[in-house]
Parts: structure tokens; C-alpha cells; sequence
């Protein structure tokens, strides 16, 4: 009987932590933002769709989406990150969804659906279980800033384009608190999968 946990967090949260030690532990981790790369590359269904949208203004030179340009389109403009969503959302739901039942088929006893926006897309129909990675908001704010080089400004606006963790927290299955040490988070993490009888 395999046990499938929809884990998720918010931008600079430590959720990609959370992955990085259960993959380490030989656990299948299907990451959706890895999924959502592959699902627009050239060839690929939502490819087409995205560059019919967006046009040539969001490519490179060699015609692959250039994830920046379209970044900061989307994180501008409501209507617009709705639509590329639309188009993503299900062709990584599909990708996601057969890897779940490979897994599955293989007999292994847990799986991990890694998805960013579990609750903002409604996809914990997915997973048998929701697992949180939480942490406060000053945390989150001075982890993105220097994660990845940005204004306060820029940092603010990245995670108000996302559901607060305090409203996450009450929808998840369990929380793991992050704002300790990677120690006091994978001992969390070991204890919440005991509970669920998952390892």
C-alpha cells in the first residue's frame, strides 16, 4: 500500500530542503517545478500554447522560453499569470500523475508530490496526505533576499503572489516548522512519517 504526501510550502519556506533529504533517502520526490520545466519545452504541447500567447518577446535566441522575461510579466499582471497557469497547470498535472503511478506500480511504500502551490491550484486530491514546511514571515522575507539577490520590494511582491503560509497552515495534514536548524527540520519531518506509517 503506497502512501502519497502532496508537500508543500512558499517561496524560501525550506520545502526544497524537505526534498533534498527525502531524496537523499532514495524516496521518489515527483517536484512539479521540475515537471513544469520539462512540460514547456520546445516540442511540447503547452510550448506551442505559451508562444502562440506570450509570442517571440519571451524567447531566447535559440526559441526556449526565456523564464525570466516571463517571470516578471506574471508576477505584474494578474490576468496574465492566470492564463499561463492554464496552460501549465494541467500538462504538469498529467506529467506528475503518470510518474505517481509508476511509482506506485513499483510497489514503493511512499511517494512525494512536490508542488508549490498545492492548495493555491487545488490539487490535494492528488496526494493522500498534505505535509507543510512553515516558516514566519520575517524569515521567509530575509531567505529570498538573499537567496536570490533581491529588494525588499521585489522579495515582498514575490511572496504576496502566493497564499500566506499562516492560511496554509491550517489546510495541511502537518507542519514542519522551519525556522530551526536543518537538524531540528529532519527530525520533523522522520517523526510526522512514523506517525503516518510511512517509512
Amino acid at each position: 500500500m503506497s502512501l502519497t504526501i502532496g508537500l508543500t510550502g512558499g517561496i524560501a519556506s525550506g520545502k526544497s530542503t524537505v526534498s533534498a533529504i527525502l531524496i537523499e533517502k532514495g524516496i521518489t520526490v515527483i517536484d512539479a517545478d521540475v515537471e513544469s520545466r520539462l512540460a514547456v519545452e520546445k516540442g511540447e504541447e503547452a510550448y506551442q500554447e505559451i508562444t502562440r500567447h506570450f509570442g517571440d518577446r519571451i524567447l531566447l535566441e535559440d526559441d526556449s522560453i526565456d523564464r525570466g522575461k516571463l517571470g516578471s510579466i506574471i508576477f505584474h499582471d494578474e490576468k496574465e499569470r492566470m492564463k499561463l497557469n492554464s496552460i501549465v497547470h494541467p500538462a504538469v498535472r498529467k506529467r506528475m500523475i503518470a510518474k505517481k503511478e509508476k511509482a506506485i506500480r513499483n510497489d514503493e511504500k511512499l511517494v512525494i508530490l512536490d508542488i508549490p502551490l498545492l492548495f493555491e491550484s487545488k490539487l490535494t486530491f492528488m496526494a493522500d496526505k498534505t505535509l507543510l514546511v512553515y516558516v514566519n514571515e520575517d524569515t521567509q522575507l530575509q531567505r529570498l533576499m538573499a537567496r536570490n539577490q533581491l529588494s525588499r520590494e521585489e522579495a515582498i511582491a514575490r511572496i504576496r503572489s502566493q497564499m500566506p503560509l499562516k492560511d496554509k497552515k491550517a489546510l495541511a495534514d502537518a507542519v514542519i516548522d522551519n525556522n530551526g536548524s536543518i537538524e531540528d527540520t529532519e527530525k520533523q519531518l522522520w517523526d510526522i512519517l512514523k506517525k503516518w506509517n510511512a517509512i
